[in-house]
């Protein structure tokens, strides 16, 4: 697994524990191996450590991510998976991939399409974004005394367990290509996201400013292309919830 200390791979990590399933997690800094994790030293975008450090896997969870190289950890680790006879390649990927003008959507694409044509059988999932990597815009947000209200620009958001729980449904079963979305139970335009965050701090409201977002972005925001297709699965855990449990646990002594 990669990205097996990560935000989601933190999650994907103990159900697999749970299910018996042996487990070796890979990372520039690894941590000391604990009974059934095993923690091996290697770097995805630079192809080091790969070959050693899938010998003897069977299934592949590919959850590491960051602003770039997205595509090229993929092509390395798609290709060091064939050759250490992997059957099975999992990948995390994002709503929109092959629609969003943006650089990081375009790299997730790109890794989807060297998932796919790497010889090794394979599942793809993708999600929307996590609450937790929304939280950090609506608190910045809220934090302004006028709160800029981009038109068109709606997320989804869904809780890190409920795609934790799909992955890891996903490694344990048969490989099935490119999987149903998974998306929170809610579209939400900033307006409602910043609101409820402030509600949940005990906030009043604040004024917003409508802006528009320029070129290609603007029209792909406004046009729902970041959102779910028909047929996506839907979490159960809503924004509200999430906020209100987060500051439940910080308030917490």
């Amino acid at each position: 697994m990669t990205g097996g200390t990560g935000n989601l791979g933190s999650r994907v990590v103990p159900i697999l524990r749970d299910s018996g399933r042996e487990l070796r997690i890979l990372s520039r800094h690894p941590r000391a191996s604990e009974p059934g994790i095993g923690h091996v030293s290697g770097d995805t975008v630079a192809g080091e450590g790969l070959a050693a450090a899938l010998d003897g896997v069977d299934v592949v969870l590919h959850l590491a991510g960051g602003a770039k190289g997205d595509d090229v950890a993929a092509r390395n680790l798609a290709a060091a998976a064939r050759d250490a006879g992997v059957r099975h390649l999992v990948l995390i990927s994002v709503i929109g991939a092959d629609r969003m003008p943006i650089g990081y959507f375009r790299a997730k694409a790109a890794a989807e399409r060297a998932i796919a044509g790497s010889g090794v059988a394979w599942s793809v999932l993708r999600a929307a974004q996590l609450h937790d990597f929304v939280l950090p815009v609506a608190r910045g947000l809220a934090r302004m005394p006028i709160t800029p209200l981009p038109g068109g620009l709606r997320f989804e958001p869904v809780h890190g367990d409920e795609v934790a729980a799909r992955l890891a449904e996903l490694a344990l079963g048969e490989p099935a290509g490119r999987v149903a979305d998974l998306a929170g139970p809610e579209v939400l335009d900033v307006r409602r996201l910043v609101a409820t965050f402030r509600e949940a701090m005990g906030a009043r409201p604040r004024r917003g400013l409508p802006i528009r977002l320029p070129g290609a972005v603007g029209r792909a925001y406004r046009a729902g292309d970041n959102l779910a297709s028909a047929g996506a699965e839907r979490g159960a855990r809503t924004w509200r919830s999430f906020v209100a449990e987060r500051e439940t646990a910080a308030a917490r002594p």
